[in-house]
């Protein structure tokens, strides 16, 4: 192990060691013994978790075993609850440095309610700790270090612009509280086999691209599972491999020895307070127990390989070194371990008394407990507002009243930022500041101009990787603020799908309420466009509706298209927010932009056009097809069609629904997307389950072929259900 001399008293146990005043790259004797003590203590939770999980106590084991040294270096150099900590599940001593007790960590081991970290919803060692900054982790690996990335650049942007941390009544400001330091570091760490994920590069590539301090640490024990390093990662060293990453400072340690990891934490940490640019240590440890509980290792690792970490195991290392430098002696080395085996033992006594939750919490914290995006109070009128020359004012566009919404929004709420695939007018802002380019602004142009009014702090582009822009989103909004981001087309957002299923509406629930992250996902989707072919003409909401903690909009005009943006942005929960292609400048559904703060609450539909003979249920580009439908039913056969436009799609307006087919006696549910599995399918099913006695007609459903949208407009228009499909399948219920 490294060591320095330093003239500071050590207050060590041997009188010639005190003396000299020795500290080991400024740990002074008293801080090892505390290391010691952190890393022991890690490794007999692991031991005494193993021994309930084979007493059919706990449920689940996984172990940091190995990888104390590391974690407890991490902790000693880092500041708990000022700097934040995205960490992976091998990080238990880092949680134990910063703070956390054996007691809490047992407590999610027997999915006791009063666990801090997720109230028995999460495994053990996914650890989530509020009060530390110890962001709530999941089980996907690598889908926390695009947070991490997104979380530092929050953490940058309210120190650039400290008035947008203020509180704010009447939005999900009121429950997000804000804290930042000027000089934080954002920790992210993982094993050699998450640096495999792509995400993993995408943060590697942001962070360096935007200097920002964000501490990488790659726990690499050689082992993925049974994968080992030289199969996952080229030449079997990721050192090797991110050294032409500009920006960065690198350290590649042994990771069993805890001072010369603290050293490096130490150094790399400077470097990113200091805002030069992120770090990176890349740290060798070992794995001395099989991957979890559910694994055997020695079905793949022989006897010798196995024996070779032992030789280097940290807690017999540092034992050694103890005794080696005189800081303790065995017996005092026994009477610290006893003294954390006494007090292990009371926290497993208590773990085991604690009681688990309760059955009827299981929905507490899918969405905001503090504010309803369904309320009534949210149901406002538009604001009309004559032009000084009494003119009559033009409607407009569903594009821009989008455009007009997000710019009223900016400049109410300065924690908004947008950003995705050439969302910005220029990414050079010299070619705007001298005028030489009027700027893109979308390939929509919906957030055209954004950027020339607010900057480039809080409009730019992204790199073009759908994840990157969802976790960092994620990481930002964490922090409070509120990202606004673009998904290009719906036909690529499946790169973000990790991010949009397991990430985004889960940390809520997850973290049991520890945290939240509230951001709005945009989407260009669907079809009708002539020549939008496979790639650029799809639905797919029902993917999003079916996953619980994500409200869905979906809106067929420009009015609710401005009335419920406002809402998803003023919305305590994430949004996907699904703007219709082809809806985006149609002439159906025009109008005049509604004020600053015109809103429209979730799940509550429109009754487009009344009826008595017909309930039809449908939502964005079919609402026009269906109303042209209705209306030349009425016309020729005098059938009058009551058409419901859901708008938001989770939730939505079963009480609308019902009232009208409880009317009618009759429904036909149309949609975009393919027929088969489709949303449409469950409205179907619940009028079939729940109105079952107020049916006349079977129910029917109108959607798209059980195929990918094609290229020639005579086929994208056999395939997309068309307004004769609609009009016929009327007609024939209303005769049934």
């Amino acid at each position: 192990m490294a060591t320095k001399t330093d003239p500071k008293p050590a207050g060590v146990a041997d009188e010639k060691i005190r003396s000299a005043g020795k500290t080991y790259e400024g740990l002074s004797s008293e801080r090892l013994i505390e290391a010691y003590r952190i890393m022991y203590t890690s490794r007999r939770v692991d031991d005494r978790e193993i021994l309930l999980k084979r007493q059919q106590k706990i449920f689940f084991q996984i172990s940091g075993a190995g990888h104390e040294a590391v974690g407890t270096a991490a902790g000693f150099a880092l500041k708990s609850g000022y700097d934040w900590f995205y960490p992976y599940y091998r990080d238990r001593a880092l949680c134990l440095a910063l703070g956390a007790t054996p007691h809490e960590m047992l407590l999610m081991a027997v999915g006791a309610a009063a666990d801090p970290q997720s109230g028995g919803r999460q495994m053990p060692s996914h650890w989530s700790f509020p009060k530390f900054n110890v962001v709530t982790q999941s089980s996907p690996t690598g889908s926390q270090i695009l947070q991490a990335v997104g979380c530092a650049e929050g953490g940058r942007y309210f120190a650039r612009h400290p008035q947008a941390a203020k509180k704010s009544a009447g939005d999900y400001r009121q429950f997000k509280d804000v804290k930042f330091q000027g000089d934080e570091v954002t920790y992210v760490s993982l094993g050699e086999g998450a640096s495999s994920e792509g995400e993993f590069w995408e943060a590697m590539n942001t962070a360096s691209n935007r200097k920002l301090p964000v501490l990488f640490v790659v726990e690499d024990n050689g082992y993925a599972i049974s994968v080992p390093v030289e199969v996952q990662t080229a030449g079997g060293n990721i050192s090797r491999l991110v050294a032409g990453f500009p920006n960065f400072h690198f350290e590649e340690i042994d990771g069993t020895d805890p001072v010369a990891s603290y050293a490096a934490f130490a150094r790399t940490v400077a470097y990113c307070r200091s805002g030069q640019g992120p770090g990176f240590i890349h740290a060798h440890v070992i794995r001395p127990y099989s991957h979890s509980l559910s694994d055997d290792e020695r079905l793949y690792r022989p006897e010798a390989e196995r024996n070779l970490d032992a030789a280097r195991d940290p807690i017999t290392r540092m034992q050694m070194f103890l005794i080696r430098e005189g800081i303790l002696d065995e017996k005092g080395i026994n009477r610290l371990e006893k003294q954390v085996e006494d007090d292990l033992q009371v926290a497993v006594d208590q773990a085991l008394d604690a009681a688990p939750p309760t059955p009827d919490t299981i929905m507490q914290f899918i969405y905001s407990p503090d504010l309803d995006p369904t309320s009534s109070a949210l149901e406002t009128e538009p604001l009309s507002v004559a032009p000084a020359d009494g003119k009559k004012v033009a409607p407009k566009t569903m594009a821009d009243l989008i455009n007009a919404t997000l710019r009223d929004e900016m400049r109410r709420d300065e924690r908004i930022v947008i950003f995705g695939e050439d969302v910005a007018d220029a990414s050079r802002e010299q070619y705007l500041e001298e005028k030489l380019i009027k700027g893109k602004g979308g390939v929509f142009k919906l957030t055209f101009g954004l950027q020339n009014d607010f900057g480039s702090d809080r409009v730019f582009n992204s790199p073009l990787a759908e994840a990157n822009i969802v976790g960092r989103a994620i990481g930002m909004a964490t922090r409070g603020m509120k990202p606004v981001v673009e998904i290009q087309f719906f036909d690529y957002i499946w790169p973000a799908m990790m991010q949009l299923r397991d990430e985004l509406p889960l940390i809520r629930w997850r973290s049991n309420n520890g945290f939240s992250s509230p951001c709005v996902i945009r989407v260009a989707i669907g079809g009708y466009l002539t020549g939008g072919a496979i790639y650029h003409s799809q639905c797919g909401e029902s993917i999003f509706t079916h996953t619980p903690g994500m409200r869905v909009v979906f809106p067929s005009n420009a009015l609710d298209a401005a009335g419920l943006l406002r809402t998803a942005i003023r919305c305590d929960d994430p949004v996907l927010f699904l703007e219709h292609k082809r809806l985006y400048r149609e002439t159906f559904g025009r109008a005049a932009y509604p004020g600053p703060d015109y809103t429209i609450p979730f799940g509550k539909a429109k009754v487009v056009q009344s009826g008595t003979d017909l309930t039809v249920i449908t939502y964005g580009a079919v609402v026009p097809r269906a109303l042209q439908a209705a209306q030349k039913l009425e016309r020729e056969h005098g059938v009058k069609v009551e058409l419901i436009d859901l708008r938001c799609l989770n939730p939505f307006d079963w009480e609308t629904i019902a009232a009208s087919v409880s009317k009618t006696n009759r429904a036909l549910v149309a949609y975009e997307d393919t027929l088969s599995w489709g949303y449409g399918a469950e409205i179907a099913a619940r009028i079939a389950d729940q109105l079952f006695d107020h049916l006349d007609a079977p129910v029917r459903r109108v959607a798209a072929k059980d195929v990918f949208v094609a290229y020639q407009p005579i086929l994208e228009d056999t395939i997309l259900p068309q307004a004769e499909d609609l009009l016929r399948a009327m007609k024939e219920l209303a005769e049934y």
